[in-house]
């Protein structure tokens, strides 16, 4: 796993609006092992937990996604 890299603010308040907004769009994000991933996914939450941030998130079949903030590489998108 990769050392936790803070986000910007204002990032982090996109996300949590999409979130607020239950937004659907498509992810782009790397695991803890680097390995990519791409799903649609339903913007949840957000949170904390020691020291690092993560998107929870459903897909389209429920799956459950806890993804740090870090390692999103596409953003949701502006509303």
């Amino acid at each position: 796993m990769t050392e936790y890299k803070p986000i910007q603010c204002e990032l982090h308040d996109t996300f949590e609006l999409a979130c607020m907004r239950k937004l659907i769009d498509q992810v782009i994000w790397r695991d803890d092992n680097g390995q990519l991933h791409r799903d649609k996914l339903r913007f949840m939450n957000t949170a904390t937990r020691n020291g690092e941030e993560f998107l929870i998130a459903t897909n389209q079949s429920g799956k459950q996604f806890r993804i740090r903030l870090d390692l999103i590489q596409s953003l949701p998108p502006p509303h």
